[in-house]
């Protein structure tokens, strides 16, 4: 194991320790920065498994020189990985730039609804409530939703819109 093999493979794992430090903030410059850092750990990840630069990529016609050619399918990889990143990173800095013209800042800001499913289903683990009437107990019912023997629009059978 060379030098540059063990100092390639600490600067790989810090780029993906520090990428992904950063994608787990809730600012969204520190998530796309995060996003940078992971595709640059990628290129590196991808041209260090791609072995020993300086090898010709096209064989000259000896057997020996052959067995010496660099793997080309890292380098396209690497090629790729920039390209992909790159579409992405300006796609990320478009909603970036959106959230921010929206609400004035880049802070990510909770989901509504996933609070209210939570609390739905905190409230469904916790089992009846002392104070909750007994018919709505028994019938299965928290009052949510249109009654049983409504339709989806509200109206009992027979009734007028």
């Amino acid at each position: 194991m060379n030098t540059i093999d063990v100092t390639m493979a600490l600067v790989v794992g810090g780029l993906f320790a520090i990428g992904f430090y950063l994608m787990l903030q809730r600012s969204l410059m520190r998530i796309v920065l995060g996003f940078i850092l992971l595709g640059h750990g990628t290129n590196l990840l991808l041209l260090v498994a791609g072995g020993t630069p300086g090898r010709p990529p096209v064989p000259t016609g000896t057997t020996e020189a052959s067995a010496r050619t660099a793997d080309p399918l890292p380098q396209a990889m690497a090629l790729t990985a920039i390209v992909i990143t790159f579409g992405l990173t300006a796609f990320l800095m478009a909603l970036a730039y959106r959230s921010w013209r929206l609400s004035g800042h880049d802070e990510v800001h909770d989901d509504v609804e996933d609070r209210l499913i939570g609390t739905a289903r905190e409230r469904a683990d916790a089992g009846p409530e002392s104070g909750r009437d007994e018919g709505a107990s028994a019938s299965g019912r928290d009052g949510a939703g249109p009654a049983p023997d409504r339709d989806e629009g509200g109206t009992a059978p027979g009734e007028a819109r």
